[in-house]
């Protein structure tokens, strides 16, 4: 196997993980903050009040789908690009001609 090809394979499952974590902590992150906090103390042992458990929630959602509609942004673009190129432009090579 090439050094190419074990790239490309990383590469992939890296993508693959950068959708599957944040659906996976949306899926199981509860609704309340007493469970929240509970989760947080069984995890790491230091308890947070409710409060803190409640950002913490809100932080977490908003990363998880900043995540998710990044990744849908990235996906969607790659695929315009690659259904509709833009004449003329052919990536690396096309820069090192105009050297």
């Amino acid at each position: 196997m090439s050094a190419g090809a074990c790239c490309k394979v990383a590469r992939r499952r890296g993508e693959v993980a950068g959708w599957i974590v944040p659906s996976v902590v949306l899926a199981l992150m509860p609704k309340c903050p007493a469970c929240v906090a509970a989760y947080v103390a069984i995890a790491t042992g230091i308890g947070i009040s409710l409060p803190t458990a409640t950002y913490l929630r809100v932080a977490l959602i908003g990363l998880c789908v900043a995540s998710l509609a990044l990744l849908a942004v990235r996906r969607v673009r790659r695929l315009v690009q690659r259904v509709f190129p833009r004449p003329g432009a052919s990536g690396l090579n096309e820069l090192t001609r105009r050297m």
